[in-house]
């Protein structure tokens, strides 16, 4: 069944809403959970749920993404028909870059149509959650449905966010609002709204007539959520696909994030050090893939001076080292090191970060090899001294990549805030 399916993953945003981490990066490369990237998440739902035929549209800063795909997700074997490949804008229409959504796909379809697959599955590349594909696809065939839209139960005022859709007791879809002041709630539950996470499946002469549309509209924003399915609602069978619950064979964690802005992928990356993390990266066989890092195993050992690590609540990546340091509630990807003295609390720090001996980070996010000198103190209240840095509106810091002339910002020891914030 899958092997008729083709897949399109949209992954050229540009990220704006999470800058720095995303000034030479493209939004699904960044690192996330230490070892992976946000990429990483939709990539391996499609090799679990067996879509082997994987079209990834990228448009801006593609690079660490392209080069990303090349040494993790060269995995699939061409003779068989398999393929995970990267299609940037090849101006085979209009000579323009992606427009939106919609225009991604119009721009490449040559490749749609010559594909011969029954169904298209349209991804998102930059959101963090685990899903068997497979059964939404089931679901799209037997329901006989023209499209089928993924979506989940989201509160009132989180819907104001997203697309929201009404639906009868056979799931049809009947109305749909994009982010609507006043979101309708399900029928018997108040305050609760039923909204699309951006995840379709089209019969493809269905998407190729709407793709086809939708290009000739001069008024169309060329928009999946804005234009194509309004539009199709009035015309074709389009049914909701609830996620979330034992579905395929997914473990029940129901767990899906936008990570669009800093606070909220700062808070995805917290929600894996919870107790009982709500994202199950731990089921046997869906673990979530990615590229090799090579390094050594990660370790903690006494700093120079003799001082003993203390390592509490923590993802501790491969080739990382703890040398007398302390860090709580903290991930530390590939290559970190934190020596003698060192406090680390409620951060994220990204591949081959230094923090120097004696220093202390609260709420930070430290982008890929920026050295922390010895004796730094960072923390919300200190970052006006450090420019260059972005503060959340939550008060992360965000040190951003190749910030490493710190001498001349930071303030003397005896002059920097004496206490880690909390």
């Amino acid at each position: 069944m899958m092997n008729e399916a083709i897949t399109f993953i949209l992954a050229g945003g540009a990220g704006t809403r999470l800058f720095p981490l995303t000034e030479d990066r493209a939004k699904p490369a960044v690192p996330f959970g230490g070892q992976y990237r946000i990429i990483d998440f939709t990539l391996s739902n499609c090799l679990h749920s067996g879509l082997r035929r994987i079209l990834v549209l990228p448009q801006y800063k593609s690079h660490s993404m392209m080069k990303h795909l090349r040494d993790g997700w060269t995995i699939f074997n061409p003779s068989l028909g398999e393929y995970i490949t990267p299609v940037p804008p090849q101006m085979r229409t209009d000579g323009s870059w992606y427009q939106g959504t919609a225009d991604a796909i119009f721009q490449n379809l040559y490749l749609l149509e010559r594909s011969g697959a029954d169904n298209v599955v349209i991804l998102s590349g930059d959101h963090i959650y685990r899903m068997d594909y497979a059964e939404m696809v089931r679901f799209h065939n037997e329901s006989s449905a023209g499209l089928t839209v993924a979506c989940m139960e989201v509160s009132e005022d989180e819907a104001k966010g997203f697309g929201v859709i009404s639906i009868d007791e056979q799931r049809r879809i009947g109305a749909f609002d994009e982010k609507p002041e006043h979101p309708q709630s399900i029928p018997g539950k108040p305050g609760r709204s039923m909204a699309s996470m951006g995840i379709y499946v089209f019969r493809r002469e269905v998407l190729v007539a709407a793709l086809r549309k939708d290009h000739a509209n001069k008024l169309s924003s060329h928009d999946f959520g804005k234009d194509i399915l309004p539009e199709l609602i009035q015309s074709e069978a389009v049914y909701a696909y609830q996620f979330g619950g034992t579905q395929g064979r997914v473990t029940a964690d129901g767990y899906w994030r936008d990570v669009g802005t800093v606070d909220s992928y700062f808070e995805a990356n917290m929600d894996l050090l919870r107790p009982v993390p709500p994202l199950d990266l731990y089921q046997p066989d869906w673990h979530i893939r990615t590229a090799s890092t090579r390094s050594p195993p990660a370790r903690t050992c006494n700093g120079a001076d003799g001082t003993e690590p203390r390592l509490i609540n923590s993802i501790i990546s491969p080739g990382a080292i703890v040398s007398g340091a302390n860090v709580t509630n903290s991930i530390l990807s590939p290559d970190v090191r934190v020596d003698s003295g060192a406090q680390v609390v409620d951060s994220v720090l990204f591949a081959g970060v230094s923090v120097g001996a004696g220093s202390q980070l609260s709420r930070c996010i430290v982008d890929k090899g920026v050295t922390i000198p010895a004796g730094t103190m960072i923390n919300f209240e200190s970052a006006a001294n450090l420019p260059g840095c972005v503060v959340s509106e939550k008060g992360i810091v965000v040190i951003p990549k190749g910030f490493c002339d710190w001498k001349q910002h930071v303030r003397p020891p005896h002059m920097a805030v004496t206490e880690v914030a909390k």
